[in-house]
């Protein structure tokens, strides 16, 4: 008797992707939709809600292979994130926003780009509402189709091109499970948010890991629309964060990033682990 082993579906490896909530709920609801219809993947959801009270919760609770964590209260984001580790099986991380739209194949790409090179340490997309050396501005599109369309065409014109970068965005990091039991979590000084995903980026470096951008990759991002509050207080939290950030690394600009990695080097466990 022959075995056709073309058919076996050999089960790739488990990723965790990590989704914050804090209601914004068609917005979740979008993400979460073309996550399951992009994604091959054996994957998990870790579902992390941060009090909404806007019936997230109830429709988190519907979806499959999905573990949900409710907070009364509102952990913001690094403290969610942390929780989100704590629960996930997977040897593989992914933080993604609640405010995106993922597409054809983006697991797949980003998977293939982190696992290139060992000294790639943390992988992101391209999108259209980022920090600029990952934006595409501005984006050539007007509907959701027309993302896809744009996005579909866009990765297979870079196929497998990618670069280096000094820090990544947090609307969608991928990294290895080991990456985290080296330098921990997110920093919560940084709650409610921004500058945690900077100050992680940072910290990756200091283990001599790369930060890349899969250049093949672009997934939509609404944009600081999940925070939902008014600019002038999203502009407060912003530059209170930066200053924690820069007091924290002794830092006056972004700029100085690469020679602050150097300076802080060999990766001090007491002074640059963040428990989760």
């Amino acid at each position: 008797m022959t075995v056709n082993h073309e058919h076996q579906s050999y089960a790739s490896p488990l990723t965790s992707i990590i989704i914050l909530t804090r209601n914004g709920l068609s917005f979740t609801k979008d993400c979460i939709s073309s996550i399951f219809r992009h994604t091959k993947e054996n994957f998990e959801l870790i579902l992390v809600d941060n009090g909404s009270t806007d019936g997230t919760l109830e429709f988190l609770k519907t979806l499959p292979n999905a573990k949900v964590i409710a907070n009364k209260q509102n952990r913001g984001f690094p403290g969610g994130c942390n929780q989100g580790f704590t629960f996930a099986r997977g040897e593989t991380i992914v933080l993604l926003n609640n405010d995106t739209v993922v597409t054809k194949e983006w697991l797949n790409r980003l998977l293939c780009q982190l696992n290139k090179n060992p000294t790639i340490g943390i992988v992101g997309p391209r999108s259209n509402f980022v920090v600029s050396h990952q934006a595409i501005i501005p984006a050539p599109y007007k509907t959701m189709v027309q993302m896809q369309k744009f996005a579909n065409e866009w990765g297979k014109e870079h196929d497998q091109q990618g670069y280096e970068v000094d820090y990544l965005s947090g609307l969608c990091m991928v990294f290895k499970r080991s990456l985290i039991d080296r330098i921990g979590g997110l920093d919560e000084r940084f709650s409610p948010g921004y500058f945690e995903d900077t100050d992680f980026s940072l910290r990756a470096q200091i283990t001599n890991k790369k930060l890349w951008v899969a250049n093949d990759v672009f997934i939509h991002h609404y944009g600081s629309s999940s925070f939902r509050i008014n600019r002038g207080l999203q502009k407060k939290i912003i530059l209170e964060s930066q200053k924690k950030f820069f007091l924290k690394w002794k830092m006056s600009e972004l700029k100085e990033i690469k020679e602050t990695v150097e300076r802080e080097k060999p990766f001090n466990r007491e002074r640059h682990y963040i428990p989760f």
